[in-house]
Order: C-alpha cells, then sequence, then structure tokens
C-alpha cells in the first residue's frame, strides 16, 4: 500500500497581536484516501490526504499548525447532500431552476504570493517516526470510519413518520422500489401496445404501472423513448375520463418512473385534480399531495383547495391525517393563517398519542412554514421530549430543536437532557444535522461545553459535505458563544479552507460569509483574503442588495478590521459608509438604548457623584459594537476630568422623543434629589456650579486634565466622524468605559459572555480604556435600594485604586 504525503498552503488567518499566543501548536492526525463529490461545485480540488497548513498572522507569531483530517466515509446521506430540503423547492413556490454554479472562484483559495514558505522538516528520525504514527492512525481511523456511516438521508428522513402507522399507506406514496418488479425485457412489448390503449384510461393506467414496475435502469431511459410519450399523449387527451382512483395511480406511477416535474402529462394531471378536488376524500387529497411532493413539484393552487378543504372538515380528522397535512404544510412553505389556532389545538388533543417520530414531523413542519407557535403548546411538546429523548432519532430530535430555537423556548430540562443523549451520537449525526443542534445552542445562548467539543471533533472530517451556510452558521455559533474547542486550530482551518472552496456560492448567499467573518472575530481571527474579499466594492453592494439587514455586520467586520488588524493592507469600507452606518446605529441607541431606565440611573448617579453632566457621558464609544458605554474620565490623583461639555443625551432624549415617563421611571430620576447630600456630594456640586461661571473650567483639574479636557471638547465637535475611534488617552489619564450589561450580553443562567461583547470590551481595552462592569446581577437588584447604597455601590466601582494605578 503506497502512502502519499502531501503539502498544502492555506490563505493567511490574522489574530489579532495583543490576544494571540506565541506558543507553537502541532496535532497530528490520521491520513486516509476520501472520495469526494462537490456536484454543487464543480471543480472543487479534492480533499482526501492533506499535511501541513501554515497559518500566516498579521503580525506573524511563529505559529504553525499541521493539519490532517481524517478521510469521512459516505453513505447514503453523503452522496446525496445537495438534495437537502432546506434549500430545496417548496410545493408552495412557484418553480426557478437555479442556474449552475460557477466553478471559478473569484480568487484563489491560496495564492504563493501571500503565504510563508514551508518551514523545514524535522529531524529524519522523527520524521520516519511521525510518518508511522500517520500511517497507522490513518488505516485505524480509516476502519473505524467505515463502520460510521451517516443515517441521516436528508431525501428519505423526513418521510420516517410514514412507517410508524399502517394508515400512512393509504396517505402517502412510497417511492421504493416495486413490490412486484417485472423483467426488463417487458418493457418493450408494454410500449408496443401503446396503440391498443388509445382512447381507454383503464387500458392506460394499467400500462403505467406495469411500467413503473420495471427495474431502475429501465424505467430511467424511458423518458427518452417516443413510445412513451406517444402513452404520455393518450393519457393527456383522456384525462377526463380516468375515474378518480385511475387517475392517483398514473400520478403514483409517475413518481416511480421519474417524470420530470415540468412534463406536460402533470400538467393536466395538476389541472384535472384542482377541477375535481372539492368531490375527493381528503385521504384522497393527502395521497395526491403527497406524490407532488416526491415528484418535487410546485402546486400552490392545489394546495390551497387542500388546505380550505381541510378548515371545513377539520372534525373529521384523524391523528395520521392530522400528521400528514402538516408535513404537507411544511413542505409547501406556507402556513394557512386560518388553520394556525385549529393546529395548535389537535396538537394539545393528541400529544401523548404521537409518536416520537409523528412529533418531531410536526415540528419540521411548523418550521419549514415558518408557522407560529404559542409558548404553552411548544413547553408542552419539550416536556415530554425532555422525558422521552433517549428512544428519540436523532433526526426527529433536531426537529424539534429547530422548533425551540425558532420559538426562542429556554426549556432548561430538555437543554440538560440534550447534552447527555447528544454528545455520543454527534459522529453518526449528517453535517447538517450537527449545524441545527449547534445553532440551536447559540440561538439560545446556551452554552454546553461537552456538545461543542463533540462538535468540534467530529467536524474536521466531514467538513467537505459543508454547505456555505453549514460552515458560516458553525463559525458564527462557536464565535457567539466565545469557545473555542481543544482542536482550535484543526477545527477552525478546516471550516476556513471550506469557506474558500465554496466562496462562488457567497456571490448569491451574501450574508453567509458576513456571519462566518463575524463569527471568526469573536475569537480574534482575521483571516485576511477572505476579508479583503468581503469588503470588495461590489460584494458591498450586494450585501446592500439583501433581502436580510447586513449594513450592521459590515459595520462591525469593518472596524473590527480596523481596531484589530493595524498591518491589514486590504480593502476597507469607505469612510462615508461607515458614518453612514454610525449615524444609522447613533439613532437607534438614543430611542432604544440610551433611555433604558438602568443606564439612564446610573448616569444620573455618576453626574451628582461626579460634580456634573461634564464628568460622564452616555453614548456608544464603538458604534459597531451596537451598545452602550458611560464614559468617566480620572487624572492620576482620582480627580474626574470634565470633557462632555454637551447637554446629557438621556435627558435631552427623555424630552425629545417622547418616553412614557411612568411613574418608576420618575422615582428613579428624581429619587433623592431634594434630601441632604453627602459632603462630597456638596463639594462637587459646589465644584460644578463654579465651572458654570466662566470660561476656566478646566483650572478646576491638573495640568493634565486641562489638556485632556480640552481635548475631548474639541473631540465633541459636529466635524467629527461618528464611525471613528476615538483617541488614545493622554498621559496621566484614566478613561473608564463603565458597562451597564443585561441578561442577553451573557449566556443563559451563566456569566460567560458572548461572543460579540468580548470583542468591544477587548477593542475598548486595545484603545486604552478600562472596562468597568456594572453586571446586572449586581446593579439591578440595587435600582430598588435606596440612593446612598447605589452610589456607594458606583463610587466603589468608578473610584477603584487599581484603576488609578494604571494612569501614566
Amino acid at each position: 500500500m503506497a502512502t502519499v504525503l502531501m503539502c498544502r498552503r492555506i490563505p493567511r488567518l490574522s489574530r489579532a497581536a495583543a490576544f494571540s499566543t506565541t506558543a507553537k501548536r502541532e496535532t497530528e492526525h490520521g491520513s486516509s484516501k476520501c472520495e469526494q463529490e462537490e456536484k454543487d461545485n464543480p471543480g472543487t480540488a479534492n480533499t482526501g490526504s492533506e499535511s501541513t497548513a501554515t497559518i500566516q498572522l498579521l503580525n506573524p507569531l511563529d505559529y504553525r499548525v499541521l493539519y490532517n483530517p481524517s478521510a469521512y466515509a459516505r453513505g447514503r446521506a453523503g452522496s446525496r447532500q445537495h438534495l437537502d430540503r432546506d434549500n430545496g423547492q417548496a410545493l408552495g413556490d412557484t418553480f426557478t431552476s437555479p442556474g449552475a454554479a460557477q466553478a471559478a472562484q473569484a480568487f484563489p483559495a491560496a495564492s504563493s504570493r501571500t503565504l510563508p514558505p514551508i518551514r523545514r522538516a524535522p529531524s529524519k528520525s522523527r520524521s520516519n517516526t511521525l510518518l508511522q504514527q500517520t500511517i497507522l492512525a490513518a488505516l485505524s481511523k480509516e476502519e473505524a470510519e467505515k463502520e460510521k456511516w451517516e443515517v441521516h438521508d436528508s431525501k428519505e428522513d423526513p418521510r420516517m413518520f410514514q412507517k410508524g402507522r399502517p394508515e400512512y399507506r393509504s396517505l402517502s406514496c412510497d417511492s421504493s422500489e416495486p413490490a412486484q418488479p417485472l423483467p426488463a425485457e417487458e418493457g418493450d412489448s408494454i410500449l408496443d401496445n401503446v396503440a391498443a390503449c388509445e382512447g381507454s384510461p383503464g387500458s392506460i393506467t394499467d400500462h403505467f404501472q406495469r411500467l413503473s414496475r420495471l427495474p431502475a435502469e429501465r424505467r430511467a431511459g424511458l423518458a427518452s423513448e417516443p413510445r412513451f410519450d406517444a402513452l404520455c399523449h393518450c393519457a393527456v387527451r383522456a384525462i377526463r375520463l380516468f375515474s378518480t382512483p385511475d387517475l392517483i395511480h398514473v400520478l403514483k406511477s409517475c413518481v416511480l418512473l421519474a417524470v420530470p416535474p415540468a412534463h406536460p402529462l402533470l400538467d393536466a394531471c395538476e389541472g384535472e385534480f384542482c377541477r375535481r378536488a372539492w368531490d375527493m376524500e381528503l385521504e384522497q387529497l393527502l395521497l395526491v399531495a403527497d406524490c407532488w411532493r416526491c415528484l418535487e413539484r410546485s402546486v400552490p393552487s392545489y394546495l390551497s383547495i387542500l388546505f380550505s378543504f381541510a378548515n371545513l372538515h377539520w372534525k373529521d380528522l384523524t391523528l395520521p391525517q392530522f400528521v400528514q397535512l402538516v408535513y404537507i404544510i411544511g413542505e409547501g412553505r406556507r402556513s394557512p393563517a386560518d388553520l394556525a389556532q385549529k393546529v395548535e389545538s389537535a396538537i394539545l388533543k393528541y400529544l401523548d398519542s404521537f409518536t416520537l417520530e409523528e412529533l418531531g414531523a410536526i415540528c419540521l413542519g411548523l418550521f419549514k412554514s415558518v408557522s407560529g407557535i404559542s409558548d404553552h403548546v411548544m413547553r408542552r411538546i419539550a416536556d415530554r421530549v425532555s422525558l422521552q429523548m433517549e428512544d428519540m432519532s436523532t433526526y426527529a430530535l433536531v426537529n424539534v430543536l429547530k422548533m425551540l430555537r425558532y420559538t426562542r423556548m429556554d426549556h432548561l430540562p430538555l437543554l440538560k437532557e440534550l447534552g447527555k443523549v447528544i454528545p455520543e451520537r454527534i459522529p453518526t449525526v449528517n453535517i447538517q444535522g450537527i449545524m441545527h443542534i449547534t445553532l440551536t445552542y447559540s440561538s439560545l445562548h446556551y452554552f454546553d461545553e461537552g456538545v461543542l467539543a463533540a462538535v468540534a471533533t467530529s467536524l474536521p472530517s466531514k467538513v467537505s459535505y459543508c454547505r456555505s451556510k453549514d460552515a458560516a452558521k458553525f463559525l458564527w455559533s462557536f464565535g457567539c458563544l466565545d469557545y473555542e474547542p481543544p482542536n482550535e486550530e484543526e477545527f477552525y482551518s478546516s471550516l476556513i479552507k471550506q469557506i474558500h472552496r465554496k466562496l462562488h456560492e457567497f456571490k448569491k448567499f451574501p450574508e453567509h460569509l458576513l456571519t462566518a467573518l463575524l463569527g471568526l472575530a469573536f475569537v480574534k481571527r482575521f483571516p485576511e483574503e477572505l476579508i479583503d474579499y468581503a469588503l470588495r466594492e461590489d460584494f458591498v453592494q450586494k450585501t446592500r442588495g439583501s433581502k436580510y439587514e447586513l449594513n450592521k455586520d459590515l459595520f462591525t467586520l469593518g472596524k473590527s478590521v480596523e481596531i484589530e488588524c493595524p498591518t491589514y493592507g486590504g480593502n476597507r469600507l469607505p469612510p462615508q459608509l461607515c458614518q453612514e452606518f454610525a449615524e444609522m446605529a447613533l439613532s437607534f441607541a438614543e430611542q432604544e438604548i440610551y433611555v433604558r431606565p438602568e443606564i439612564v440611573e446610573a448616569t444620573s448617579l455618576l453626574e451628582s457623584m461626579l460634580g456634573g453632566p461634564e464628568y460622564v457621558k452616555n453614548h456608544m464609544i464603538l458604534p459597531h459594537t451596537r451598545s452602550s458605554d458611560l464614559e468617566v474620565r480620572l487624572a492620576t490623583d482620582g480627580h474626574p476630568i470634565p470633557f462632555n461639555f454637551k447637554s446629557p443625551v438621556a435627558a435631552r432624549k427623555l424630552k425629545d422623543i417622547g418616553v412614557s415617563l411612568t411613574d418608576d421611571l420618575m422615582a428613579q430620576l428624581i429619587k433623592g434629589r431634594a434630601h441632604g447630600r453627602s459632603p462630597v456630594e456638596v463639594e462637587n456640586e459646589g465644584r460644578t456650579r463654579r465651572q458654570e461661571r466662566g470660561d476656566e473650567a478646566g483650572m478646576l483639574c491638573s495640568d493634565g486634565a486641562l489638556t485632556a479636557g480640552a481635548k475631548s471638547s474639541a473631540e465633541s465637535k459636529p466635524g467629527r466622524c461618528p464611525g471613528a475611534p476615538p483617541s488614545l488617552p493622554q498621559p496621566g489619564e484614566v478613561r473608564l468605559a463603565l458597562q451597564v450589561s443585561n441578561r442577553n450580553h451573557y449566556c443563559y443562567s451563566s456569566k460567560r459572555l458572548l461572543g460579540l461583547h468580548c470583542l468591544k470590551r477587548r477593542q475598548l481595552r486595545h484603545l486604552g480604556y478600562v472596562v468597568v462592569e456594572l453586571p446586572f446581577w449586581e446593579w439591578f437588584p440595587l435600582l430598588r435600594r435606596s440612593r446612598s447604597e447605589k452610589l456607594s455601590y458606583l463610587h466603589y466601582k468608578v473610584f477603584d485604586p487599581a484603576l488609578l494605578s494604571r494612569a501614566g
């Protein structure tokens, strides 16, 4: 057995200099052959055996990774990933044939001009040892992978629930091989007799049924047979003469014969079924709808009739009919508004009678049709699933998680049980199932290291099956939860390489590239070639034309690169675009963030404690991070430095934008104003009044403070671009960025910050700010306490001696 070790290079990956490690990390993994068919990406390089991948930093730190993913044994699902239903054609949508994806990428995945030379290999003896270990690991891993065929088939699994009850046989079309196949030789004799069945619906039906029983390889060639076309023309001409059962038999035969969705025979069948639908039984209507699904034909008119019929006969629906209907609703990607309440009632009625597969099918149908569901119903579903999770198939469980994510349901018993059950299943789940599991955790802000570590371990060997969407969601989820797994370099390098392979897909789905790059930025990773591509003018224009709101993501990415990657030399966002995005962010903050009671209260108390509104500023120091800061500046001796010579934003907006002044909010704003003050407060108030008498306000501070105050005043002038980073602190000055946090800044029921807020605090420190937390678990309870307690807490936070020691 010959073994070839190949060396490949991957694009440069920047890690922010201040936060990267200088240690070498080397991981050795088995290498084995991997056959790969990327039908949606012709021309993609084979990703079988790969060896050393060296990552270059913007500030090189002698950082090297050995990347050697194991082979991925292709099962049924692996060879049919292009049939994924999430992006497949919907029954109820107008059919459009997607154009062939361009194989040529916008820029090469690796460029010898930008990549560092391969480092010298280890000594010969060590090299031989490593080679032997690699070969042995490859052999053992290959054998193990052969036994781990993926069980998730994206085309068949959505219909797995139909195998649970015999009643589904009359409601669904079985697209498997016929029970009594005919020999291939009979095909010609059947077609030779087509002329004899002219005008005879029964004979035509018999011909279709017999042809559908031929072997698969013989059926595949019928589409090009003129005699088969003649049979189809006979059926079209006699379409009104068929009985309903015979017409259904013809349609079911078309499924086995793989008749194309746009075939004229199917046009005639659809029109005829729509014409006679109100005279059919519900069982027949559901069966025909299932046939259309198997044929992947869009039939919006037929579905509208079916839903209206079901609405009128709702009380007659049996449990299997209800589940089949919800399945059809999901495959049609549309939710009939008049059925929403009835669907919820039926779920509650049959909840204890559903099989676990049926429960998964219902959740998938609701998720695909974007159907709203009440918290009560979703919690009841989650209650049952959490008790029987071990008996549930992974596919059905993933469908429940999709709906849990859609409804934003934080069902703790289910999530805890999931952490026990799912890690050992991860190796046998297909890549899209793993993506949905991971995305559930990040969407619900729920951190479970065991699950994430299992995902990270399994992913590199399956990464070649990732669509651009899948790779982006993995990067986003891990970045959102600020988690870097033990195999972080293998994990991230494999996903970044897959992003390069799928680059052509981002022309159609630009949102996925921004999602991926933001997820990487959260964990201090900046692949500069991908960033350069994302900030190109033509790509920026694509994002602005997207159906999604991507301006905030562009702004966050562009400004993060500007702050954390000073040596980056690629494309950047135009200044006028940054200003436009910053003004949008500031406008939102003035209406929604600055006026929150917990922030207004903190601002008011700080003004009182420090000496006036010029000593504290409620604003967004970094508008691209989408949350506010209370900025305070201190001199070395601990005296506050005045710098905000505009009227307070929060007070102005409370007056101007019409915020409802409730009794509670008024109490928070005015509580204690007319009562006695501490000596410090009196002194501060006196100092404020003296400052108002003239222009010599800065004389009350040290010389350094005066300079800083003057500079801050200049910074506040209208000519300064809202999106520009603030200037660095002056010598002898400490700039505090107080963070009034809330639960949405942290992982669920924990004190672990989410990725965006980690990024913000990291960038504030990079710009010289000292980040001071007012965590919600401390500040929110204090809002109900006395004024003196709140002032004491803020005094402790602001005048911490450790903060002053950072001056100079």
